[in-house]
């Protein structure tokens, strides 16, 4: 994720009447006529209120103060006055705004007889600035400190006039901070922005002593006591520090910011002599003797560094001071810095085993890697002093102490932990280089040999073993540790397969090989003799391993280690295909391995993701593959070698390059053999990678038409045409799998590809691009709409979008014969007691609400029916200012209501039949599908609309009534298994009464023959087993029934999808209707009112 860097927010100067006046009066005294004219530019600035306006006012004052004459402008109150204005505002800025930055390059840019004078008036601004006791100013006091320090050379001199001040002041705000601090136990808001204050004047206090060597040790040479003010502040700030260090309260930032401010003091007090090792040496040790050089003044100022009670912690950050403010680099040591140097690891090293918290063992790892740094530094001159040859050599006490503390922390939890300690492993080895005898030749060093045979006897389970050997590599190169062990690739090979050490053992191979190609490359400088031993030791056993291991276990060999290998050498790729077609094609292995052309298609598509392999159009690959392996690939019997085959063929860098003929035919021959594929892994992969190939299509052939509408070309008409015949191919192919009775993988696959092909293409007919509608038949048409009768939902939901994608003249649905009968077909389903079927029926509305003829064809299949009932729509005029779909819409909702009204009197009455020839959940789906087409918030009919959700509202409810002592019954549901008992029963109470758990309930172990003519009849009577009654009943229909076979597992079905869609659509009337407010805005658009989605609400709370 790409962060914007935020950027600095202008404010302008806002000044309190009283000061505006003042300065403006101070503005507007008499002087020269320059004077005048800048004095008139900042108090336009001063007036002004637009930030951006004060800016380009100040920059053109800094311009008027650069042409300034000394003749002229040198007398006068007017000029200073101005000087005066702009260090006012200067001091009176935050730090971060622009403006501020505006006011200093003002400043600085007067001529040098005019430096003195605005020294002098900054000077002025800043010291009665730093008088104020007002405790919310220290943190803008501090900022401005800094800023004058920040490349502003009048802000520095300011600085160093004021050099006593300026320290006066942080010693006084220090103090503050400390004491506030002992109060704020528990408060950790306000304790976290104090840490930031105080660690803010650390940082500034030091800056300014580091800039202010030669004032501070004028200073201090030209006292005549230690009571001098100067002394007197570096003695308070000393003191401050010692508070900060010694306090557990601070955090491990300001505490180690504290320690390096201690020796930036002692240093800039006491200079470069040998007095400073000394008396850092007794600060680390808390020894008052070890420091005796040190004055009395600077022992009393750190009394409490010399108190053996202090934290322990204080040693750890003085020694981090020490690292980085006291030189090590470039010069030969004395020999009290070389025993500072030396005395440093040991002090952390008896930390090292005291400390617990993570973020302390941190702070120790970074500092000893901080001083292996400086180690290394110091050996590194022409004459290595003796301490340190002895100390630092490897196998001396020091450094075995110091492997054991990298054994003991190279698989901390925390990652900066393992990675600080493999530098610190890094250091030490440049450091035993730098004082064995060995310089010249590593590899006949005993320590290094003992080294790392040492490591390599360690299990490989253990993480920082790769880290340390990584660095051998480095230091010794590769081919010793292959002369150790000549097993090593195969072996790091072999632990690819765990997740948890595959990162490491990649890094480390990638170590490996890289530095053995660079040794070998530096012993055969002429030609690639050097080619054929690396890849006997590299590519050899990795091919190996691909061939024979399970396909689990070389997962991470394809994403970790065969990419750096290829990136590595290139031209290992032929050497690859060439081995792998030489290798026998029953090479022994796990069952589920690849085999040689499985190892073959990987490492290809691994070359042509990296860039390696490229296509060349005369031939694909330029001939590296044998077209037969490639056609055998993508048919084999493991789903990763076709996929892979497969990708090789799809997936390339470029959009725009084109497929060549080869790759259409071996398409061709992929498509028909992996359309059954029972993995939906697999599937998926492969829509996912015919999706890359039809992009390729689509973007070469718009760079081909382009071309070739520049340039006359016939060979890239001959590609277009080529494009055409494969897409109607590939198009023809897919609708003749969609045959009746086609597997669910089959048509799945087929419906994600076709419609695949309507969005990047066109099913449309025309000249533009290419015209696929002519591969489209009416069969196929037809195939497509059978899909709809899946039971599988995925696969309904793709034909029916599909089929809106498809010409109108192939699925014939402007035919007013076709229309009424599928639009038949649609209501019969949606009361079918099958729960698909509704779905089925679902689509089949959607469909078809989009026809113009369908109010014609529902009042046709209304009277074929002979049914008295039409919808209120159907009856009015067809001229209106709806869409065609808000219309249909609203006839087929009003209709689907009077059916559902029916239904429900049913199952007000018998909720067994209701279960066996009318269930509600249908019609309620059914509704609830139909309305999802409409944009609710342009409706038209608005009156119809408001009266059918108010009435369908009320269905739902009495829907829920009627279902609700199923749902809300304490029995199993639906797991109670059917008998071949039967009885008869009409009574619903009963029936009721016999779902709720009873011990002597016989309803889950019958079946029940509902005998609709005795629905009515309040006695029960027994009838003899597997009898039927064929008698005439009305359904929703109007057609004949017979008796029905009701079980508990059809009445709790029934129930439970009839509340669930019934929940489902109150919610999509609630969510999408627009609200209606009669009261309020009569004149709105709205269809649903506030009372009834609050009503609703209330119904969802009691279901």
């Amino acid at each position: 994720m790409v962060v914007k860097k935020k950027t600095p927010k202008v404010e302008a100067v806002a000044l309190d009447d009283v000061k505006l006046k003042s300065l403006t009066d101070s503005l507007s005294v008499e002087g020269d006529s320059r004077s005048i004219e800048l004095a008139q530019v900042l108090k336009h600035s001063l007036s002004s209120s637009d930030p951006v306006e004060q800016i380009q006012l100040i920059s053109k004052a800094g311009f008027m103060l650069e042409q300034m004459s000394e003749d002229e402008s040198s007398t006068g109150p007017l000029l200073p006055a101005c000087l005066s204005t702009l260090a006012f505002l200067y001091t009176t800025l935050p730090a971060k705004n622009p403006l501020k930055r505006a006011v200093a390059s003002a400043l600085g840019s007067g001529p040098d007889w005019l430096q003195e004078k605005t020294v002098g008036w900054l000077s002025e601004c800043l010291s009665s600035s730093l008088s104020s006791t007002d405790t919310d100013h220290f943190s803008h006091l501090t900022d401005s400190i800094t800023s004058c320090l920040d490349g502003f050379k009048i802000g520095e001199k300011c600085v160093h006039r004021l050099l006593t001040e300026v320290l006066q002041f942080f010693q006084r705000t220090l103090n503050y901070y400390v004491a506030q601090n002992r109060g704020l136990a528990g408060r950790h808001v306000a304790q976290a922005q104090l840490m930031q204050s105080c660690l803010a004047v650390v940082k500034a206090s030091m800056l300014v002593v580091q800039r202010s060597q030669e004032p501070i040790s004028t200073g201090i040479l030209s006292a005549s006591s230690d009571q001098s003010d100067l002394h007197q502040v570096l003695s308070g700030l000393l003191n401050c520090y010692t508070c900060i260090l010694t306090d557990e309260e601070f955090v491990q930032t300001v505490q180690s910011t504290a320690g390096m401010a201690v020796v930036l003091f002692i240093r800039s007090i006491r200079g470069k002599g040998d007095d400073v090792p000394v008396i850092v040496a007794g600060l680390l040790q808390c020894s008052v003797d070890a420091g005796s050089t040190a004055p009395q003044w600077l022992k009393q100022s750190c009394a409490g560094l010399y108190e053996s009670s202090r934290p322990a912690a204080v040693a750890l950050y003085l020694s981090h001071g020490a690292l980085a403010m006291l030189s090590w680099r470039g010069k030969t040591l004395g020999p009290q810095a070389e025993k500072l140097l030396l005395l440093i690891p040991e002090v952390l090293l008896s930390l090292d085993t005291r400390v617990k918290e993570s973020s302390t063992v941190m702070v120790v790892a970074r500092v000893l890697t901080l001083w292996s740094g400086a180690a290394v530094d110091c050996v590194q001159v022409d004459t290595c002093p003796p301490l340190l040859h002895s100390s630092l050599v490897g196998g001396s006490h020091l450094i075995a102490r110091l492997h054991h503390h990298i054994y003991a922390h190279w698989e901390h939890p925390l990652d900066g932990v393992r990675h600080q300690t493999r530098s610190l492993f890094q250091n030490l080895l440049t450091l035993h280089q730098h004082c064995s005898d060995h310089k010249s030749d590593p590899t006949s060093d005993p320590y290094i040999s003992q080294l790392t045979r040492d490591l390599l006897a360690l299990e490989w389970h253990m993480k920082g073993k790769y880290g340390t050997l990584a660095c051998l590599v480095e230091h010794l190169g590769a081919e010793y540790l292959l002369k150790l062990d000549g097993g090593l690739p195969s072996r790091l090979l072999g632990l690819m397969g765990d997740q948890t050490l595959a990162p490491y053992a990649s890094d480390l191979l990638e170590k490996l090989f890289v530095s053995h190609k660079a040794q070998l490359c530096a012993r055969f400088r002429d030609g690639n003799d050097w080619i054929d031993g690396w890849h006997e030791v590299w590519v050899t056993p990795l091919l190996q391993v691909l061939c024979t291991a399970r396909l689990d276990q070389t997962t991470y060999i394809l994403d970790y280690f065969l990419p750096k290998l290829l990136r590595c050498n290139p031209f290992s790729l032929s050497h690859m295909v060439q081995a792998l077609q030489e290798m026998p094609s029953c090479t022994e292995g796990a069952a589920s391995s690849r085999g040689a052309l499985g190892a073959l298609m990987t490492c290809l598509r691994a070359a042509r993701s990296q860039g390696v392999l490229k296509s060349v159009e005369e031939e694909l690959w330029g001939g590296l593959v044998p077209l037969p392996l490639m056609r055998q690939a993508l048919v084999h019997k493991h789903d990763q070698v076709r996929m892979d085959a497969l990708g090789l063929l799809c997936e390339s860098h470029r959009s725009t390059e084109q497929l060549s003929r080869q790759e259409m035919e071996l398409i061709r021959h992929f498509l028909p053999f992996n359309l059954n594929s029972q993995s939906p892994g697999v599937r998926q992969q492969t829509v996912s990678l015919l999706k890359k190939l039809l992009c390729r299509v689509k973007d070469s052939a718009q760079l081909l038409q382009k071309r070739k509408d520049q340039h006359e070309n016939d060979k890239d008409q001959q590609v277009l045409d080529m494009y055409q015949e494969f897409l109607c191919w590939f198009c023809e192919t897919l609708f003749q799998v969609l045959h009746p009775g086609a597997s669910f993988s089959r048509c799945l696959m087929a419906l994600h590809l076709l419609l695949l092909i309507a969005e990047h293409f066109t099913f449309n007919t025309g000249s533009v691009g290419f015209a696929l509608g002519e591969s489209v038949s009416a069969s196929h048409a037809q195939a497509v709409l059978y899909c709809l009768a899946s039971n599988f939902l995925e696969v309904k939901q793709l034909a029916s979008n599909l089929l809106q994608k498809l010409l109108p003249a192939a699925v014939r649905l402007q035919e007013p014969a076709r229309l009424q009968s599928l639009l038949q077909v649609a209501l019969d389903l949606s009361t079918s007691t099958k729960p698909f079927d509704s779905v089925t029926a679902a689509h089949l509305l959607n469909l078809l609400l989009h026809q113009l003829g369908l109010q014609d064809a529902l009042l046709g299949c209304i009277q074929k029916q002979h049914i008295p009932l039409c919808p209120p729509a159907l009856k009015q005029s067809q001229a209106s200012e709806a869409s065609t779909l808000e219309q249909n819409t609203l006839a087929v909702v009003q209709w689907l209501m009077i059916c559902l009204k029916e239904e429900i009197l049913k199952a007000e009455s018998s909720l067994l039949q209701a279960a066996a020839s009318c269930p509600l959940y249908g019609r309620a789906h059914c509704i609830s599908a139909v309305l999802q087409q409409l944009n609710t918030g342009s409706l038209v009919l608005l009156s119809q609309w408001r009266a059918v959700v108010s009435e369908l509202i009320g269905l739902c409810y009495r829907m829920s009534d009627v279902v609700s002592p199923v749902v809300q019954s304490s029995s199993p549901e639906g797991l109670i298994p059917m008998d071949t008992e039967s009885e008869t029963s009409a009574d619903l109470q009963k029936i009721l009464q016999e779902i709720q758990p009873r011990d002597t309930n016989d309803f889950f172990t019958s079946a029940r023959e509902l005998n609709p003519s005795e629905t009515d009849h309040k006695s029960e009577q027994k009838e003899p087993e597997n009898t039927v009654h064929k008698q005439q009943i009305c359904n929703a229909g109007g057609s004949d029934g017979e008796a029905y076979r009701v079980t508990a597992q059809m009445v709790l079905v029934c129930c439970w999808r009839t509340m669930k869609e019934v929940s489902m659509l109150l919610g999509h009337l609630c969510q999408s209707m627009t609200l209606y407010c009669p009261l309020t805005h009569p004149d709105s658009r709205g269809v649903i009112t506030e009372d009834q989605v609050r009503h609703t609400l209330d119904r969802c709370h009691l279901i």
